[in-house]
């Protein structure tokens, strides 16, 4: 259970002004401490050796997919989720005062910003620099002061470095939002009625070894919310499967499904059992 009352530190991948960063305060508010790193992995990895109490991953992003990395390094760490947050995306172009739509060259940003942002940015025939966080090409273009460049970014990365909006809301799809986990060490949550549990497994290469696995659930009424295979890097075409569902791994029905479901796989991880989150109007 998270007590937000406490002052507590919880760690983000990026800059100060990311996302991810904004994500942590549309649920805790302003009674914590965020802590930046430049990776996912060294996010995970504090956490683990309780550096901080929470860190705050992306898991999925409504338009662009899966985040990969972050399933993976479930696998590396022996973290677990204790709430979901769904974080609205409102991208913006920014830029020094002096700069307009027309005087800006070169867009700065996550490869993922820039391409939900593309129709904008194809428009206005900008040319563009990936770089490793929406915040972090904000920071870049002000301290080293470059001319005709802005960044894409959130409202609040304008504030923290002092800069400008030059326009609001430029992404493709204003339906844009990601699924953030805030996970922590030797925590388990309790069942609230409205829970998710995700799980990553692999299976053998029998002919309807996956009909089998998932009939796991549905004999139980269990509603799957995700599945997605992600390949194993040391095992060309062979898949961990990620799958996500409703209830908690408390629940009779939810550990008899996944008591059955061992006997069906070669490997199986509960990630862990979460309260669902809830839109964000930000």
């Amino acid at each position: 259970m998270i007590r937000k009352e406490q002052k507590i530190k919880v760690a983000f991948q990026g800059e100060p002004g990311a996302y991810s960063e904004e994500a942590v305060y549309s649920f805790f508010r302003e009674t914590v401490n965020t802590v930046g790193y430049e990776t996912l992995e060294k996010v995970f990895e504090v956490v683990e050796k309780e550096k901080v109490n929470y860190d705050i991953v992306p898991v999925e992003n409504s338009i662009e997919g899966t985040v990969r990395q972050s399933y993976k390094l479930f696998l590396k760490f022996n973290l677990r989720p204790v709430r979901e947050v769904i974080h609205k995306i409102k991208h913006c172009l920014i830029s020094f005062p002096n700069e307009t739509l027309k005087s800006v060259k070169i867009v700065y940003s996550h490869p993922q910003a820039l391409g939900q942002c593309s129709k904008f940015l194809e428009k206005h025939k900008y040319k563009i620099i990936p770089y490793y966080n929406t915040a972090g090409s904000i920071k870049l273009i002000k301290e080293k002061k470059l001319k005709h460049c802005a960044g894409i970014a959130s409202e609040r990365s304008a504030r923290i470095y002092g800069m400008k909006i030059l326009k609001k809301g430029i992404e493709n799809n204003p339906k844009n939002y990601t699924r953030f986990l805030i996970i922590a060490k030797n925590v388990e949550t309790i069942p609230t009625g409205n829970d998710k549990t995700s799980i990553i497994f692999t299976l053998k290469h029998i002919p309807g070894i996956l009909f089998k696995a998932l009939r796991v659930f549905a004999k139980r009424n269990i509603n799957l919310t995700k599945i997605e295979s992600i390949p194993i890097p040391e095992k060309p075409w062979e898949y961990n499967f990620v799958l996500e569902f409703e209830g908690h791994m408390r629940e009779r029905r939810i550990h008899s499904a996944l008591k059955e479901l061992k006997k069906q796989v070669t490997f199986l991880k509960v990630i862990g059992s979460y309260p669902c989150g809830k839109f964000s109007k930000h």
